[in-house]
């Protein structure tokens, strides 16, 4: 009991637990959903090849959409997932136009077996705020 009523022990638990906030703290924030930022996207999809769906409506899709994106609008996206994507352990990142969508997309896809499902934190909106280039009908932009 005299380890607890030694003050240097008490202030060396307090840094480690305080260390240990500080690096989940990115986790917590996210509310572990695996959202990810648009330069970790595009390593993901460039190192990891990740299969990147956007799952918004065929006129926000034809607007503007990520080089890389596949579309499959949410009403489709439990029955055709698996057509999207062949191997369940590749990376699957899921885009919509300010990422609340696709958050519900993501439980959906989870469920379907998918072992690796990421969300692009605040869509193409952050895509675009971020200054990546956005693919429309007929041209980059």
């Amino acid at each position: 009991m005299t380890f607890f009523t030694n003050y240097i022990n008490l202030v060396l638990i307090a840094i480690v637990l305080i260390s240990g906030g500080l690096l989940l703290w990115p986790t917590l924030k996210r509310g572990g959903r695996g959202g990810v930022s648009a330069a970790e996207a595009t390593q993901m999809i460039n190192r990891r090849n990740a299969v990147v769906i956007d799952v918004r409506s065929a006129d926000e899709f034809a607007k503007g959409h990520l080089p890389a994106a596949r579309h499959l609008p949410m009403s489709e996206l439990q029955g055709k997932i698996g057509q999207f994507v062949k191997n369940k352990s590749n990376p699957v990142l899921l885009v919509c136009q300010t990422g609340q969508h696709s958050n519900k997309a993501a439980s959906l896809v989870k469920e379907a077996g998918f072992a690796e499902v990421h969300v692009l934190d605040g869509g193409v909106n952050a895509w675009q705020q971020a200054g990546m280039p956005v693919v429309k009908q007929g041209g980059s932009k």
